[in-house]
């Protein structure tokens, strides 16, 4: 056998062998059944690693995933929605039938029905937020539950841990769930004190090859819930660290939060328990506190309120469906924000109907994020959005971190969702809805004043080829942003 034909039998057999190859990635990926562009983008891509796309997928594509709802949970506090309607009936009653059908969109989507609250309170900054966390932190009495993707080793983490470990020493039990990914700066030094005094401390999705069979890279908890003995509760955006506090760096990233008091932070508390045992394995019955601490009698409030959740978990993405319900209702207004715009088709198509039919749609996002591929992404979508009416404004001072949702004069939205593919479908998220102006006034305040450090974006705007070009590739990755 000579040289040339052994080579020829070579190329034949690395022929088929590729051909294989590419066949069963291409039937591995299509078979998890995700969107089109997004499968289409995982078989072009991997198909020019030789053998290596087998590898990357594993760890980087896309899992099934589950999380145990805990149904006994949720079943005790569901009977106690009963009062809670009875109290907001009035509200409910005269509540605009698209509103309705809205609130029964996400107690479909994710089985956290509407319920109250007798305050909720606007947070502008990471200041005035840390400040009320503080407070409630100090003030509780029984236990302590926080959930965060960022929590940092700094100025601001190091006094909340100190925090922590005062109330664990003073008998309150203290559960903190981390982010592995997104606090992977906090180190065994950081957290042996924590330990020590008895604080339980967890990671959510450690990414560290050993821990689990198939490490999780993606599906990260982007959650901040901070829950005091059941009765306070908070959520939003702003992260434990320093980029968010003013105090400390002047250049801090612009955020707001909620703080509830009511029957709905039981929703808050149920959102963090399912996590924590998710990332523990600890079962409830395995937990020190009885249900009637961990969610304690509350009157019902005036406030209409509800929890929306979603996650990789759940392939409803319900915090998505509701965005696109609110905004598709609106009559005259849907003023969002957000830091990372890389709209769907749907919410794309919302936004620009919204404006075509007369709706004040405006959409605020920051002038530079800090991630320089989204920001380009994001302007790849101006044009679209100006020609349909949207107003279009980019926030110029600093880094803005907000996630918020102003609709007419009856929905008020603050939660943790980007209004990105990542937040809707990849990402454990939570979201306040408010109905009625107790949120919503405040909210689009806030939002006005925001405005004063914005820049109108225009359609007349002049944009050097390069720039429109860089934009228009960073859309191509739109799907896996």
């Amino acid at each position: 056998m000579n040289l040339p034909e052994l080579s020829h039998e070579w190329k034949t057999g690395l022929s088929l062998a590729w051909s294989g190859y590419i066949a069963v990635l291409s039937v591995w990926i299509v078979m998890q059944k995700r969107a089109p562009v997004s499968t289409l983008g995982w078989i072009l891509s991997l198909a020019f690693i030789p053998f290596g796309g087998f590898v990357i997928y594993y760890f980087l594509g896309p899992q099934r995933l589950r999380k145990q709802r805990i149904k006994r949970l949720r079943s005790r506090v569901s009977s106690y929605s009963t009062d809670d309607l009875a109290r907001l009936g009035h509200v409910v009653q005269s509540a605009p039938p698209a509103l309705r059908q809205m609130a029964a969109l996400g107690t479909a989507a994710c089985g956290l029905p509407v319920s109250s609250a007798k305050s909720v309170d606007l947070l502008s900054g990471g200041a005035q937020t840390f400040d009320a966390i503080f407070e409630a932190i100090a003030a509780a009495r029984h236990h302590v539950h926080i959930e965060y993707y960022i929590f940092e080793p700094d100025h601001i983490g190091t006094a909340l841990r100190d925090l922590l470990i005062r109330k664990a020493k003073e008998g309150v039990a203290v559960r903190l769930l981390l982010d592995a990914l997104g606090s992977k700066r906090i180190g065994r030094k950081f957290m042996a004190p924590m330990l020590e005094a008895g604080i339980h401390v967890a990671l959510f999705h450690d990414t560290r090859i050993g821990r689990r069979l198939r490490p999780v890279t993606n599906y990260r908890t982007h959650r901040k819930i901070v829950v005091c003995d059941g009765l306070v509760g908070f959520t939003g955006g702003v992260n434990i660290t320093d980029a968010e506090d003013r105090r400390t760096r002047p250049d801090a990233y612009h955020d707001v939060h909620v703080r509830i008091e009511g029957t709905a932070v039981r929703w808050l508390q149920i959102t963090f328990i399912e996590d924590w045992t998710y990332a523990t394995g600890e079962h409830l019955r395995q937990l020190h506190e009885k249900l009637v601490d961990l969610m304690p009698e509350v009157e019902p409030g005036e406030i209409p309120v509800q929890i929306v959740t979603s996650g990789p978990d759940n392939s409803l993405e319900a915090i998505h469906r509701v965005h696109l319900s609110a905004i598709n209702s609106s009559t005259h207004r849907a003023w969002l924000t957000t830091p990372y715009f890389v709209p769907g088709e749907p919410a794309l198509m919302a936004l620009t109907s919204a404006a075509l039919r007369g709706v004040d749609v405006r959409v605020l996002v920051p002038r530079r994020s800090d991630s320089l591929i989204v920001s380009a992404a994001a302007r790849s979508y101006f044009d679209e959005l100006l020609a349909a009416g949207v107003k279009v404004w980019e926030y110029k001072e600093r880094m803005l971190h907000s996630k918020t949702l102003v609709v007419d004069d009856n929905c008020a939205m603050v939660g943790t969702a980007n209004f990105d593919n990542r937040s809707f479908r990849l990402n454990y998220e939570v979201m306040a809805v408010v109905y009625g102006p107790a949120l919503l006034k405040p909210l689009a305040a806030q939002f006005e004043t925001d405005l004063h450090s914005s820049s109108p974006v225009r359609s007349a705007r002049r944009q050097a080829f390069w720039r429109r070009l860089g934009d228009a590739t960073a859309r191509l990755f739109s799907p896996l942003l």
